[in-house]
């Protein structure tokens, strides 16, 4: 039944390789703590308790709740699925709640760290350079998704519009905007990109020719950011916090801000207010006689 939950939720639902994978490994983890601990192989024999013994051990290793809540996100679904399949009458689930955890405000990096990254940073020369700024611009001047870069095509592009089509989670499609920078980088980039490695539709190239992947787009977002900051977090999603953050600072409404980033609800958008009020309290505490 697990493979055939990972087919339903890869192909009916649609869910990216990344949860895919996770979901994977979190069923692999619960089967083996059931075997370990119970002897248990079969779905049919387990109970709530057993599944609250496993979060339990789960923190006893030091697992963030966090962690244990999305491996319980995981379970839930693979229950519903069992459920519906008509595989188990029982859901040991409804008597399992989630851990609280703490709201973690997105991090993000100012106007002056962004502008240091642009105007000081040495990119080198040739195709590497040339694509490497540009990552960096796109990633930040749309907001997209390090797994929507790497996917983007050369006819993803529409110059007339000045727009890039993206394919988000779950295969959801949506058109972003780009400005004056991109206008100006994108042509001459595929340019170069043409002499070196012709004939090649996907956008982000490797520096061999081929498919650029997840781990070297972090390699080069992660060597920036370490020149102009001082963040634990150094990865290509701090520069979509920085976008959703710098749109919201300077009077972007909520829904465009949703509308750019692909949410699938306003709730995972409100998060990034909380750092424009913070922006807000600091100008009234510097301005304002009575603060």
């Amino acid at each position: 039944m697990t493979e055939k939950f990972i087919e339903y939720i890869r192909f009916e639902k649609r869910y990216s390789p990344h949860t895919v994978t996770a979901y994977e490994s979190d069923l692999s983890q619960f089967y083996l703590f059931l075997e370990n601990q119970y002897a248990i192989e079969d779905i049919y024999d387990v109970d709530h308790l057993m599944i609250r013994s496993w979060l339990v051990a789960l923190m006893e290793k030091g697992v963030s709740e966090r962690s244990i809540n999305r491996k319980l996100t995981t379970l839930k679904s693979y229950y519903r699925f069992l459920i519906k399949s008509n595989v188990v009458e029982v859901n040991p689930m409804n008597r399992i709640t989630s851990l609280k955890t703490s709201k973690r405000l997105p991090v993000f990096l100012d106007q002056e760290k962004i502008d240091l990254m642009f105007d000081q940073v040495d990119f080198g020369e040739g195709y590497p350079a040339i694509r490497n700024r540009l990552i960096l611009e796109m990633l930040y001047s749309t907001g997209m998704r390090l797994a929507e870069l790497v996917n983007l095509k050369e006819n993803d592009i529409d110059f007339h519009h000045a727009s890039l089509k993206v394919l988000g989670k779950r295969n959801k499609e949506r058109l972003i905007p780009f400005g004056k920078i991109l206008e100006g980088l994108l042509p001459h980039y595929m340019e170069e990109k043409a002499k070196v490695f012709p004939d090649q539709q996907w956008l982000f190239l490797t520096d061999a020719g081929k498919k650029i992947y997840p781990k070297l787009v972090y390699r080069i977002v992660n060597r920036a950011l370490a020149q102009v900051s001082t963040l634990t977090k150094k990865s290509p999603h701090i520069l979509r916090h920085t976008f959703a953050t710098h749109l919201l600072n300077n009077g972007a409404e909520l829904n465009a801000v949703k509308e750019l980033l692909g949410h699938s609800s306003l709730a995972a958008t409100q998060v990034y207010t909380h750092n424009a009020i913070d922006k807000l309290k600091r100008i009234y505490e510097q301005a304002h006689p009575k603060a």
